[in-house]
């Protein structure tokens, strides 16, 4: 079957969730209005990349009419020049269009929360964590996101033995989500007095924001409790005013079994505000929990293992004395360690992205 035959139909699609955008009876059920506006805008990428597409296709025949049928030679070499621009751009275009077409993963565009945590290693770990916060909130510096930290706990010798925090912008999951899983490095640790190369490690999770009506939650049942935490006060998220904490029971639909989440937010001076974001980690943890078994069937059919699967898994290692950073899901190893720590990761996310649609191209065609 031809491309173009498989986007017929999407046209009026888009044009009717245009419209429905537009229905008061839309616009009034919050959660069909995210749903519609959602497919409106996916559409909406498919379809210019369809006329873009479709365009060149067109052009490029009718270069090849003219160069094969003309007797002009300067209407020959137009079209000539014409051919030598679109031949490498029609198969361009192409891919670009049948990775649009692919079942989208309706979490990419979701914002994120993100917890890091110093594993093993001790006081490095904790380090370490610290240095991978800081590696990411260059990052978002440069994609123009921005971040707001819900919890801290800071290590003994610096970094934190754990961080929570919110990452908001433009397909922020859909990017972000490479990075789950344990972190090694390979480094002589501040705290090491002989010089030897230490192996520590820390794990990131990236779990997708849950929306309000996407998870249900007995507000009258979430026991509350309100604290200062301690210190003496500065600039730490860790010392600051009105923290609050929250316990709530949730009972696993799959399994039937009662577990206690535990969540303290400390994040503002702000008493409602804590108790705001608290509730929205809750959403999020509960709506991840839920989707785990989706998670997991995703990951049972990808042989790449890119963008998910175990966050226990050693997904990359950092290795100072070399100034190495590889990937070892894909196999990707570069030499820019000081340039990688100070945000510049694109390149590994482009890898791991082209190799997660090469395998999803792959499984399509089977």
């Amino acid at each position: 079957m031809d491309i173009l035959d498989k986007i017929e139909g999407l046209e009026a699609r888009y044009h009717e969730a245009g419209l429905l955008l537009t229905d008061p009876a839309v616009i009034s059920d919050q959660a069909r209005y995210v749903r519609v506006n959602r497919d409106y805008h996916e559409l909406e990428k498919v379809l210019t990349i369809a006329r873009q597409y479709k365009v060149a296709v067109d052009g490029l025949e009718e270069a090849k009419k003219i160069l094969y049928s003309e007797s002009d030679t300067d209407l020959k070499e137009l079209a000539k020049d014409e051919m030598d621009n679109l031949e490498p751009l029609v198969p361009k275009l192409e891919q670009d269009l049948r990775l649009q077409l692919l079942p989208k993963d309706k979490e990419d565009s979701k914002d994120v929360v993100m917890e890091i945590r110093g594993g093993t290693g001790g006081d490095e770990a904790a380090i370490f964590a610290g240095d991978l916060f800081r590696m990411y909130i260059k990052y978002f510096e440069i994609k123009g996101w921005k971040y707001t930290i819900s919890s801290a706990s800071e290590g003994a010798s610096g970094g934190y033995k754990e961080i929570i925090f919110n990452v908001t912008g433009e397909n922020v999951y859909g990017t972000l989500k490479y990075e789950s899983g344990v972190h090694r490095v390979q480094r002589v640790p501040q705290t090491e007095t002989q010089g030897r190369i230490h192996t520590s490690a820390a794990t990131v999770a990236v779990l997708p924001e849950a929306d309000e009506f996407e998870v249900h939650i007995n507000e009258g049942e979430i026991r509350w409790e309100t604290f200062r935490s301690g210190g003496a006060g500065g600039q730490n998220v860790n010392k600051v005013e009105s923290g609050v904490r929250l316990r709530y029971n949730w009972k696993n639909p799959n399994t039937g079994v009662v577990e206690e989440i535990l969540i303290e937010c400390t994040e503002t001076r702000d008493q409602p505000k804590n108790k705001e974001r608290a509730l929205s980690r809750l959403r999020t943890q509960i709506y991840d929990k839920e989707h785990q078994k989706y998670i997991d069937d995703i990951a049972a059919r990808r042989k790449t293992m890119v963008s998910t699967g175990d966050r226990s898994a050693k997904i990359r290692t950092y290795n100072y004395p070399q100034g190495r950073i590889t990937d070892h899901r894909i196999g990707y190893t570069v030499y820019n360690l000081a340039a990688f720590m100070n945000g510049d990761i694109q390149g590994v996310i482009d890898a791991l992205q082209l190799a997660e649609n090469a395998e999803r191209l792959k499984e399509a065609e089977l």
